[in-house]
């Protein structure tokens, strides 16, 4: 097959396929009508000697000719869009769309409230969108320009992602301000009699956390787990209870929720905390303003980006 035997606006409508996966969302988003979208999915059909798209109750579902294509024309679709566009002076201020960010709900109190006042007096048009880091369909909305960036510890992100680290996260203890507790060092014979709070956050790298405080033999009185830590501040505030959780969490639940925190008394690693980005949306300029917003808002570390491996 040459490259002439192919139109570029098919190719723009077969990304369009491979992110929405119906053929109404597409002729809506470029301006056509249903029978056109058809027509041209006809036309790949027989260029390509393949199906490409399955269609199912819930919606068109890419074969597995069609998901090899995927990564690729998007990636080549995102250097062309790039390089047509490298001479026009990129303003936020006037941009009007999503941007999607993977993240955990630690992340959300963390980096959410920062970054939304930024965008507020930045780029007004944006609307901000998270979505868990544990989906498993994570990657693949990343390759299908469903998520523009994704935060924190991804070991899954590796063939065609760029990563950069942010910054190194340790973890602390945890606990209410007047605690029994609460002087200049906590010992580790106080950890051990304290009352736990444990944290199983499932699909995320915290859970290492707990099995390196399992593996050096020290058993915690475990009074209570929850799945997220979304309600360890309000727990704590009420409870005689300790939660070992990481220092930027911890630095922004003490003042709201009258907490104190402490170096942990068991050594622990720091744990990495990167963002990833595919490769097909790396030279893109929303995506280069939209990490480098991160990078400034939040980044503690010089490491330069790079191929994920």
């Amino acid at each position: 097959m040459e490259l002439s035997d192919i139109d570029l606006n098919l190719l723009v409508l077969f990304q369009q396929l491979m992110v929405e996966r119906r053929v109404s969302k597409v002729a809506e988003n470029m301006g056509l009508t249903q029978p056109a979208v058809s027509n041209a999915l006809a036309k790949m059909r027989r260029i390509f000697g393949d199906e490409l798209f399955v269609r199912t109750p819930s919606g068109m579902v890419p074969t597995s000719f069609a998901e090899q294509l995927g990564e690729p024309v998007g990636y080549a679709l995102g250097m062309i869009h790039s390089s047509l566009n490298q001479g026009t002076q990129f303003e936020p201020a006037s941009l009007k769309r999503t941007v999607t960010i993977g993240m955990t709900d630690i992340g959300e109190i963390v980096f959410l409230p920062a970054l939304i006042e930024r965008l507020g007096r930045e780029a007004p048009g944006v609307v901000l969108n998270t979505v868990r880091n544990t989906a498993v369909n994570l990657r693949d909305d990343m390759e299908a320009g469903k998520v523009d960036l994704a935060i924190g510890l991804l070991p899954q992100l590796k063939a065609g992602f760029f990563q950069r680290r942010l910054f190194r996260q340790r973890y602390v203890c945890l606990f209410r301000r007047g605690h029994a507790l609460d002087r200049p060092r906590l010992t580790l014979a106080d950890y051990k009699t304290a009352e736990h709070l444990v944290i199983v956050s499932a699909g995320t790298g915290h859970g290492k956390v707990d099995e390196l405080i399992q593996k050096a033999g020290i058993e915690r009185v475990v009074r209570l787990t929850v799945p997220h830590f979304v309600s360890v501040g309000h727990i704590l505030q009420r409870s005689a209870l300790v939660a070992t959780v990481p220092e930027r969490l911890a630095q922004t639940l003490t003042d709201p929720f009258g907490l104190t925190l402490r170096t942990h008394p068991v050594k622990l690693p720091d744990v990495p905390i990167n963002v990833f980005w595919h490769a097909r949306v790396h030279r893109t300029p929303v995506n280069q303003w939209l990490r480098g917003m991160v990078f400034e808002l939040f980044g503690a570390d010089t490491t330069r980006e790079s191929a994920a491996a």
